[in-house]
C-alpha cells in the first residue's frame, strides 16, 4: 500500500522574471534547487526628516521604506551527475547559474536593436534597456516585485572540463515599490498588495485594551490626555 507523509508540503522559493514587452508576457521561473536557509532583510525608513519644511516634518514619511533582501542559494549537480544527466555532464551547473546571472543583463537582442536605432538617429544613445518585471516568490505571503542589485557567485567544485558543479550564489534584491514606478505599472499594484498583506497580518500580533495595559504597566491614553 502507498504511504503518505503527514507533514506539510515544503514549498520552493523562486525568482520569476516577466517580459512585459512581449504580447504574451513571457515568464521565466527560476526555482531554488534548495531553499536558502536564511533570508536577511533590511528596511531603511524614508522619513522627511530635515529635508522638508513645515511643522512635524520628522513625523512624515516620504514613502515606503527601502526594503533589501539578501539570500544565499546553493547549487549542486551531484545528484544529476549520479543519474547520468546529459546536461549536467556537459555543462555542470552553468545553466542554473546563468539563469540567475542573465537577470542582471539587458537582453542581447535589445542591445543590438537599440544600437541599430541609435545609428539611425531614432533613439538617444544611453536611453537604457527595458528590464523584466522580476518577482521574489517566498511562499503565498511574500510575492513582491524586486530589483536585482548584486550577485556574488562562489564556485566551489569543478568537473574535469572545469565546469562548476557546486556553487553558492548570494543575491541582493531591493523591493520595487509604488514610489518607484507609474501607478499603471504592474509592480505598483503588486507592491501595494504586499504591503496590505503585511498590515493585515500585523494586526494579529497586536494586543489591546486592559490586557495590554497590564502587560506594559502604563495606560497610554491617560498620558496622551
Amino acid at each position: 500500500m502507498p504511504t503518505y507523509s503527514q507533514g506539510p508540503k515544503l514549498l520552493k522559493g523562486a525568482i520569476v522574471a516577466i517580459d512585459l514587452s512581449t504580447p504574451q508576457q513571457r515568464q521565466t521561473t527560476i526555482v531554488f534547487q534548495y531553499n536558502p536557509e536564511k533570508v536577511s532583510r533590511t528596511l531603511a525608513i524614508q522619513s522627511s526628516g530635515q529635508t522638508d519644511e513645515g511643522p512635524d516634518r520628522a513625523l512624515r514619511y516620504k514613502g515606503p521604506p527601502s526594503e533589501t533582501f539578501t539570500l544565499r542559494a546553493q547549487l549542486d549537480a551531484t545528484d544529476a551527475l549520479e543519474h547520468n544527466d546529459a546536461t549536467a555532464r556537459a555543462l555542470g551547473i552553468y545553466p542554473q547559474l546563468f539563469a540567475l546571472e542573465v537577470l542582471a543583463y539587458p537582453a542581447s537582442a535589445d542591445v543590438i536593436d537599440i544600437s541599430k536605432l541609435a545609428n539611425q538617429g531614432k533613439v538617444e544613445v544611453g536611453s537604457g534597456y527595458a528590464a523584466p518585471l522580476t518577482l521574489l516568490v517566498w511562499g503565498p505571503q511574500r510575492v513582491l516585485p524586486v530589483l536585482l542589485t548584486n550577485v556574488v557567485v562562489e564556485e566551489t567544485n569543478f568537473d574535469p572540463q572545469l565546469n562548476p558543479v557546486q556553487a553558492e550564489v548570494t543575491l541582493t534584491l531591493r523591493a520595487l515599490t509604488y514610489a518607484d514606478v507609474d501607478k499603471k505599472h504592474k509592480a505598483y499594484s503588486l507592491f501595494l498588495a504586499y504591503q496590505k498583506s503585511k498590515e493585515r497580518q500585523a494586526t494579529q500580533g497586536v494586543v489591546g485594551g486592559e490586557y495590554a495595559r497590564n502587560l506594559i504597566g502604563v495606560d497610554i491614553r491617560t498620558r496622551l490626555g
